[in-house]
């Protein structure tokens, strides 16, 4: 009889192949991406609810009512937060009395903030003037989901 050490290359497709399968059930089951979006949409909507206590927070300290901005009135057609022309310039009004910085879109390549003046959230902004409501939306939320807030 001769005595033979190693593995035989069935054993070798064999231990590859249990490795293969205990892998895919671990990324079926854990869904690491699918965390990872999970998570940038908490942060979004956190991120709402923080400029939306800023903005009433405004208001309650202006006493009139409305919210009051160097860069005139909430907009009644959907615009994005952003220093950038076409939007609108709301961290002037926020920072610093209100926000030490402007909370920006954790998923979005074009979000950034280096100042009052040079940023972009990502999020959008409208007033309601029927409803005498303020809403703030998250467009680039994953996983399908709708994240925007209404007061």
């Amino acid at each position: 009889m001769h005595s033979r050490r190693g593995l035989t290359l069935i054993e070798i497709v064999i231990t590859v192949a249990i490795i293969g399968i205990v892998s895919g059930v671990y990324f079926l089951v854990a869904n690491p991406a699918g965390q990872v979006q999970g998570a940038r949409n908490s942060r979004r909507s956190l991120d709402l609810q923080n400029i939306m206590l800023a903005i009433r927070q405004n208001i309650a300290d202006g006493g009139t009512g409305t919210f009051t901005c160097s860069s005139g009135s909430v907009p009644t057609s959907t615009k994005t937060m952003t220093s950038a022309g076409g939007g609108y310039n709301i961290a002037p009004c926020l920072i610093p009395t209100y926000l030490a910085t402007m909370p920006i879109d954790p998923g979005t390549t074009t979000a950034y903030y280096n100042s009052p003046t040079d940023y972009n959230t990502a999020y959008t902004i409208v007033y309601n003037s029927a409803s005498g409501t303020i809403t703030l939306s998250a467009p680039a939320a994953e996983l399908k989901k709708t994240i925007s807030i209404t007061r």
